[in-house]
């Protein structure tokens, strides 16, 4: 999906499905991370294939070696490889797709477009509770974005009915992520990340938060760790489009 358009280029967001690539089960086939077992040059040709679709060049993607931390990091050009034990990027560069991986996690892409200031975000249990997301609102702040400004984008993740929990997992994460505990349709404690990081993130002030309603774990054209592991990783794509 695409964003609207800007003075100084246009917001594009995109989201990747299962379909497409080149990849041979349990990973079929448009499989991305490069972690999971999969084939190396199966996951590079998917890989550039993805920047083919996107319109670019293959060194313009930012890809993350994803932790499940809070650690934040800003870039202003292209890297030579996945951005070391980090779980979001920023960037004010034009041009610079930046990537987040999942397959049950929350990918959060957000979006200052007057700043023109960007980030990408990882938000899995442990991210989302212990605070992954004010971190990044802190570092595109620093780079000159406006809390107030900021459109959210929370992409395909597991849904509070389907991601089952133990009572005292759900607890735990709801005390630091309010919002977020919820039950699955049998009635037992599950978690809605999208659900907390919606609340945390309109509590900071941010301008708007959509969704992607889907489920990973019910749609089976999305990956899904919990449904079935191994298997691949989505994608979720946030550039600041000035070519055209």
């Amino acid at each position: 999906m695409s964003g609207s358009s800007a003075g100084s280029g246009r917001i594009r967001r995109v989201v990747t499905g299962r379909a497409g690539g080149v990849s041979t089960a349990p990973y079929d086939s448009f499989n991305l991370g490069d972690h999971v077992g999969d084939d190396p040059a199966a996951v590079d040709g998917n890989r550039r294939r993805l920047a083919r679709q996107l319109g670019l060049p293959f060194e313009r993607l930012v890809w993350m070696a994803q932790v499940h931390g809070t650690t934040v990091v800003t870039v202003d050009a292209p890297q030579v490889a996945p951005v070391p034990a980090t779980d979001a990027v920023v960037t004010a560069e034009p041009d610079l797709a930046l990537v987040v991986l999942t397959a049950d996690c929350v990918p959060v892409l957000l979006a200052d477009e007057t700043a023109g200031v960007l980030a990408a975000a990882h938000a899995g249990r442990v991210g989302a509770r212990d605070g992954i997301v004010p971190q990044v609102l802190n570092s595109m702040v620093a780079a000159g974005a406006a809390v107030e400004r900021i459109a959210a984008f929370l992409g395909p993740a597991a849904g509070g009915e389907c991601y089952e929990v133990p009572a005292a997992m759900r607890a735990e994460v709801d005390r630091e992520l309010p919002g977020s505990a919820s039950s699955t349709t049998a009635g037992t404690p599950a978690l809605d990340l999208r659900a907390g990081l919606r609340r945390q993130l309109l509590a900071a002030g941010v301008a708007t938060v959509a969704q992607d309603p889907r489920c990973t774990i019910e749609d089976p054209d999305l990956f899904s760790h919990r449904r079935g592991a191994p298997t691949g990783r989505l994608a979720s794509v946030i550039w600041r489009d000035t070519r055209g």
